[in-house]
């Protein structure tokens, strides 16, 4: 998926209809970075996307830094202008491009890696990606995933995309062949099992992992660096 300025808004402004519980998941990822980190925290964010989880964390974390990562331009410039309008801009480090181009020399007090995953279509890429946020954190430091993710071969697994359809049709003014539409671009993402990601996390260096949210076709996992 190619992020260019008007799918960065788009997806800035539609994310909380396809993930109705986004809102509460930042507070349980909140608590859990403040209750594993000091209170001056130095935190990577990996696909920064459009800055919401620097709009949602920075003021309320008044002491944490944050290295903002994300390949799309479009997508960190609509960041930056949450950030400028935060006041933030003295405490955030944009990094356009993937997680290789941040220093391996730098260790994290922690890091995020939120919705992105389901936009790697190839499980080594994704766990390459893995690897190498775990070698930027410091040993025990906190991570926090959130993903789509299901098992394709499971009957449940549609019994959710229809879940999700009549969601979408409940709460807009979209027609069944639009959000038709948007099912067929939502099921070529790369969806993998609960049992793969837990996988992927161990082989990437991570311990203590655990499912702390799901909404629908949405999960979110948290662990620490071993």
């Amino acid at each position: 998926m190619q992020f260019n300025e008007e799918m960065a808004t788009e997806y800035d402004k539609g994310i909380r209809r396809t993930f109705p519980s986004y809102d509460s998941m930042f507070k349980l990822v909140q608590a859990y970075l403040r209750t594993n980190t000091e209170k001056d925290a130095n935190i990577l964010i990996v696909g920064a996307g459009g800055g919401t989880e620097l709009a949602l964390l920075g003021p309320t974390n008044p002491d944490w830094l944050f290295t903002a990562v994300d390949p799309a331009r479009p997508m960190l410039d609509l960041a930056r202008t949450k950030v400028e309008q935060l006041k933030m801009t003295d405490r955030v480090d944009f990094i356009e491009g993937t997680i290789e181009e941040v220093a391996d020399g730098n260790l994290y007090d922690a890091a995020t890696f939120l919705l992105v995953l389901h936009f790697i279509a190839d499980n080594d890429e994704k766990l390459r990606q893995l690897k190498s946020i775990r070698q930027r954190l410091k040993p025990n430091a906190p991570f926090v995933l959130a993903t789509m993710y299901g098992d394709l071969d499971d009957s449940g697994f549609n019994a959710l995309f229809s879940l999700w359809k009549a969601y979408w049709l409940d709460s807009t003014n979209l027609s069944e062949v639009e959000v038709d539409e948007m099912e067929k671009s939502v099921r070529s993402l790369s969806f993998i099992s609960e049992d793969e990601i837990e996988l992927l996390l161990r082989e990437a260096g991570f311990g203590s992992i655990a499912k702390f949210h799901q909404t629908n076709m949405f999960g979110g996992w948290i662990c620490k660096a071993e």
